[in-house]
């Protein structure tokens, strides 16, 4: 199952990479995905009927991660092509109304429906104590009350909880889409007639700042060798509006700081986590 899984997930990963989210194409390019994915939806199915799962921790796994990666996607690309084919023609303040008015709705739905939820608080937290009670098919009991569409679904391709581990990945995929549009309408200047890079302003400390290059500097995230430390730093005072002195004596310092060297990575780390754990924040 997993080899068979690998390659359906190639091939969503390749057909997505074609999409720019462009508003000229992005019609037909969620169109064209939602199709792909209910295909590719499909596949897996019939291999399931054929082949079932050669133990639990597959079943498992499939229900938990396999499954929901690919409806999650299916589900955020219909709702893309539902929304876009309703849009206003033309931009203007209509056009961001409309964009959040879209952005609240989701995020009532995510609280009201989703973040208050014990299970949504068992899946974020990677648990998996109770994974074989969750993702195993014929677990459901109806006497305690479920959603509707589990009298819809297929028994042999369906736990109640993979729908709602598919329903997370939506609404993330599509809280990440809708920001993208809003930020569109923003464009590259403000109303006060500043470009974006004179909108930049770094306001944590410039150790903060400095930290931060030299752990870029460190992985080599950055693709050419050439730009030394120095040139960096260049950079940075210009995109984020701010002299940040003697670099060099600076850093000299944190190495000799007592306890966690590097403050402020592990203050994004943790702030990351958070987001990561919280769900939507303004």
């Amino acid at each position: 199952m997993k080899n068979f899984y690998q390659t359906v997930q190639l091939k969503m990963l390749e057909d997505e990479q074609k999409i720019s989210f462009n508003h000229s194409t992005i019609i037909e390019d969620s169109r064209n995905m939602t199709l792909l994915l209910k295909g590719l939806l499909e596949q897996l199915k019939k291999e399931v009927m054929a082949r079932g799962f050669i133990d639990e921790a597959e079943e498992i796994e499939f229900f938990k991660t396999m499954k929901p990666t690919i409806l999650g996607k299916l589900l955020f690309y219909n709702k893309v092509f539902r929304i876009e084919t309703s849009r206003p023609s033309k931009g203007g303040e209509i056009y961001k109304h409309y964009y959040e008015e879209k952005l609240e709705h989701l995020k009532r739905y995510y609280k009201d429906a989703i973040s208050k939820s014990k299970f949504y608080q068992y899946y974020r937290s990677g648990s998996n104590q109770q994974d074989s009670w969750l993702f195993i098919r014929g677990n459901i009991d109806i006497r305690n009350g479920v959603k509707g569409f589990v009298f819809e679904s297929d028994p042999g391709f369906s736990t109640y909880y993979d729908y709602k581990v598919s329903k997370i990945i939506e609404c993330d995929l599509l809280y990440d889409y809708l920001i993208l549009r809003l930020e569109e309408y923003s464009g590259y200047n403000s109303a006060a007639g500043k470009s974006l890079l004179e909108q930049m302003q770094w306001v944590d400390s410039k150790n903060a700042l400095i930290e931060l290059l030299y752990g870029l500097y460190a992985v080599k995230s950055l693709a050419s060798s050439e730009l030394q430390i120095k040139k960096l730093a260049l950079i940075f005072e210009q995109v984020f509006n701010v002299q940040l002195g003697d670099i060099h004596h600076a850093f000299h310092r944190m190495k000799y700081r007592t306890g966690d060297r590097c403050l402020y990575l592990t203050k994004i780390k943790k702030a990351l986590e958070r987001y990561m754990d919280d769900g939507f924040i303004d």
